[in-house]
């Protein structure tokens, strides 16, 4: 592996994985709480639980499985679009 190789590499897994661990944080918060931290994203989120769950497995990767990767986009679109039940 040559050295430039490494040198972009590394900035690559820097920020995908603090980009994985906000996900992870923001997810738990939503999921445990049901709510969300700043006004924007609570205005934006009108089921902040089934999003929070759908953020974890999308951060998460899925946990290598594209299945799972595709079930956590899919109820983070759910949690943008879907009404409040009361």
């Amino acid at each position: 592996m040559s050295s430039s190789f490494a040198t972009m590499l590394l900035p690559l897994i820097v920020i995908v994985g603090g980009l994985c661990l906000t996900g992870t944080v923001l997810g738990i918060h939503a999921l445990l709480l049901g709510r969300l931290p700043g006004q924007r994203l609570a205005r934006w989120v009108r089921q902040p639980r089934l999003w929070g769950v759908g953020v974890v497995l999308v951060s998460c990767l899925g946990f290598g499985s594209g299945t799972l990767f595709v079930i956590g986009l899919g109820l983070v679109a759910l949690g943008h679009t879907v009404k409040p039940a009361s």
